[in-house]
């Protein structure tokens, strides 16, 4: 075991550890009494099942093996442990970033805009019902602008037709239906579903917001969400394990944001690809769930699987409080059978030591979360590299921090600065997560607090942090200015289309004391204000509540979820003539032999996220109709070769924006690829990003690494992603080169295994070369592929 120093931005140390062995082998065994679990709530997960299965992966592995949490959630969900965990892994020694796990999710949740593409997929298998519990949640089609009532009603309006289809299809399936205006699917399924030891899917990247009450919540794409759907193994690469050691206490204006915010600038926004971060040590038990809920939910802008948190004390409070008290009970059974921790012994990839006592808030951005800087810093940057030092908006909540906790923070913040005649500066919107949280805090007086303030109060929906704002404030595209959110990801353009906003990421209690001041350097923790008498007033660090004294108010009936048994009756409804919604055509299969005549769209160069190649906003009302929403893609991109954004030009010359150029190959039936760089599709589980292209004519998208989400989208949709070998090569292909493929048919048609070259043809001047590549295609993905798509395989399986 080897020390590490980890340098964040700020040029301070963290120890690390790094511990990179087999798994240890415990002296001991133990055995299982099979107890008796209720199974009356189908919100309780299958317990004795997992008990069952956890067995299987003790005999399997040997009963003394010691295993993270991580690894006791997953290989408990395992189709079939021994196939799993001891193919190719040298006897279950190297399970970790080698084995392919077939693995069977206890549930699934959709949010509206990707719920649309999943469920036009899940028809298509001719199933009467799904095999698991499932979800949807209306959350992310209403724009935030006037306030909850008036956005509530427009975006009825304006999106009634995606509405009635999600909710017919959801009658027709027994799927359960949570209407606009109920939650965001984050909090919702914090609220409802989660539960200790649980694995769910999700069609959204934050679904690992649910580690923070120790379930196993990976975000995934439409495709990845029908496989479970339909019942079959859901494949993932085995991950390693990242630990996340935890010390001491926050105290002062430091929250379990600043946990994410410190460790993304550790991280990078790629430091987490292939790992499942398990945060583990004393430090844990001072954490509220929800507080664990918001470090989990940001794991994902680094790359990461997913989060998880070990049992704790605060879950069984937090189950309680939201009415859960029969899983409650059954988690804390299942607890004490199988450990809801990391067992002694258990080996991380890597440790990571973060001291809870000493950790200031951080401040992350401008257009990435992983540029973080501690708030004691942060006016000295934000004068150096020139940002904004006026304040645009402050905007609290999202489905990262909305929780009564943070709520309660902030209202005592604002309450004690009304009372010394203080009202905020700049423009103040406050997104509840739920209704269920919006009742609450109504019951119990920070709503009222907020509105006295002169804050914007917002639906209940993802609103601004996903796009869906409309800014009142008169700031013009193209404006450089400043916002400060406590949201998760800030990519350029992401919240208003203005690729000139600049959204700084931070607690809702450092949002807060922000826009009170109206400016960017101001400090709460050393700085003061003016106020009307004349005195300075000054901040005292925020507190709030864990819970409520009482439990959480029930949402009203409105808001509540429909539940229903499969109804074949059901008529689904899609007119024949919707802008919004269109049925799915079965994309071609695989050539018998290798691609060629394939040409160079664009060479991306930058940041090329799923916001990048499908950008949401005023976009999301085409996410259930492929020929319209591929209009967009690319068109954030920029040019490598021109430093132009959204251009590509064709073969003769001709100057068009790049989905212009895929459209007008698509008519001609020319192939083509995409060359990028680092991360590529890095951002959320938009598995547009990869239908797009694929519709459009793209065959292969090449590049210097993947995110993890994007990479298994693009093969589920039957496009082969590939990395350069060798970097440099990056800088030898332009856009118009004629590209072919050297053995890919022949890996494909041998499950994944043999290497994978193209041949390259200059376009300007005929000179030729080989380009080597790798790629982490496995035998069901090379299956896809060939198919044409995972739902081409799906359909005919279940015919």
């Amino acid at each position: 075991m080897r020390a590490a120093n980890l340098l964040c931005r700020q040029g301070t140390n963290l120890q690390g550890l790094i511990a990179r062995s087999r798994q240890a082998r415990l002296p001991r065994s133990r055995s299982f009494a099979t107890p008796a679990f209720d199974n009356s709530n189908p919100r309780i997960p299958p317990y004795l099942k997992l008990v069952k299965n956890y067995e299987k992966v003790k005999e399997a592995l040997g009963k003394g093996t010691a295993l993270t949490l991580a690894e006791k959630i997953l290989y408990s969900h395992l189709d079939n442990a021994e196939e799993s965990l001891l193919t190719n892994t040298n006897g279950g020694r190297n399970i970790r970033g080698t084995a392919n796990l077939k693995l069977k999710p206890d549930r699934v949740a959709m949010q509206d805009a990707s719920a649309q593409m999943a469920l036009l997929q899940f028809m298509t298998c001719n199933l009467p019902s799904t095999a698991i519990p499932a979800s949807i949640h209306c959350d992310h089609l209403i724009v935030g602008e006037r306030g909850a009532k008036d956005d509530l009603e427009a975006g009825i309006k304006v999106n009634q037709e995606v509405f009635d289809f999600l909710e017919s299809a959801a009658k027709k399936y027994g799927i359960e239906f949570w209407p606009p205006g109920a939650g965001i699917i984050h909090q919702s399924v914090l609220e409802n579903y989660a539960a200790p030891g649980l694995m769910m899917l999700g069609t959204d990247s934050h679904t690992p917001n649910a580690g923070g009450l120790s379930t196993i919540a990976i975000g995934v794409g439409g495709a990845d969400a029908v496989e479970a759907l339909v019942g079959a193994p859901w494949e993932l690469k085995a991950p390693k394990i990242l630990g996340v050691e935890l010390k001491g206490k926050l105290n002062g204006w430091a929250s379990p944001k600043d946990v994410i915010l410190h460790l993304a600038g550790q991280l990078t926004v790629r430091g987490g690809t292939g790992f499942i971060i398990e945060y583990f040590g004393p430090g844990v038990e001072t954490l509220s769930c929800t507080g664990m809920a918001t470090a989990c939910n940001m794991g994902a802008e680094v790359g990461a699987t997913t989060s998880i948190f070990p049992f704790s004390p605060a879950h069984l409070r937090y189950l309680e409080a939201t009415h859960r008290h029969d899983v409650a009970a059954e988690a804390k059974k299942f607890s004490d059978i199988i450990q809801l921790k990391a067992d002694p012994g258990a080996k991380y990839d890597e440790i990571i030591i973060i001291d809870l006592s000493t950790l200031e808030p951080h401040i992350n951005g401008p257009f990435t979360p992983d540029l973080s800087t501690p708030l004691s810093q942060f006016k000295q940057t934000v004068q150096e590299e020139n940002w904004p030092e006026k304040l645009s908006a402050g905007l609290i909540g999202s489905c990262t921090n909305s929780s009564y906790e943070d709520m309660t923070r902030v209202e005592g913040m604002v309450r004690e600065a009304m009372e010394a005649g203080l009202r905020p500066t700049s423009d103040f919107y406050i997104t509840p997560g739920s209704d269920q949280i919006r009742e609450t805090l109504r019951r119990d007086g920070p709503l009222e607090t907020f509105k006295q303030a002169g804050g914007t109060v917002l639906s209940n929906a993802c609103g601004p942090c996903i796009g869906q704002w409309k800014r009142r404030d008169g700031v013009e595209k193209g404006t450089p200015n400043a916002i400060l959110t406590s949201f998760n990801r800030n990519f350029r353009g992401r919240n208003d289309g203005n690729l000139d906003t600049m959204n700084f990421l931070a607690s809702p209690e450092i949002v807060t004391a922000m826009t009170f001041a109206g400016t960017t350097t101001f400090n709460p923790m050393t700085d003061s204000l003016p106020t009307p008498s004349g005195k300075e007033f000054r901040f005292t660090p925020p507190s709030g509540l864990e819970i409520p004294a009482k439990p959480f108010e029930i949402a009203r009936e409105e808001f509540r979820p429909l539940t229903q048994a499969p109804d074949p009756s059901v008529t689904v409804a899609i007119s024949p003539t919707s802008e919004r919604l269109a049925l799915l055509e079965p994309f071609e299969p695989f050539p018998n032999s290798d691609l060629s005549g394939l040409r160079v769209l664009v060479k991306i160069t930058g940041k090329c996220t799923t916001d990048t190649i499908s950008a949401a906003g005023p976009w999301l009302k085409y996410k259930g109709h492929l020929p319209n929403i591929s209009e967009n893609t690319l068109n954030t991109a920029t040019n490598a070769e021109t430093g132009e954004v959204n251009v590509a030009y064709d073969l003769d010359g001709s100057k068009h924006t790049i989905p212009e150029l895929g459209k007008r190959w698509k008519e001609a039936a020319r192939p083509w690829l995409v060359v990028a760089e680092h991360n590529y599709g890095e951002g959320s589980a938009r598995e547009h990003a990869a239908l797009q292209p694929r519709y459009l004519g793209a065959k292969i998208v090449l590049c210097k690494s993947f995110a993890r989400i994007h990479e298994t989208n693009l093969k589920k949709q039957g496009v082969v992603p590939l990395t350069f070998a060798d970097e440099v090569d990056y800088d030898r292909i332009n856009a118009g080169d004629e590209v072919s493929t050297v053995g890919l048919y022949d890996m494909l048609m041998n499950e994944g295994k043999g290497d994978v070259s193209l041949k390259v043809k200059k376009h300007k001047t005929g000179e030729e070369f080989l380009v080597k590549t790798k790629h982490a295609v496995s035998k069901d993905q090379a299956g896809f592929i060939l198919a044409g798509s995972a739902l081409n395989l799906l359909s005919k399986s279940n015919r």
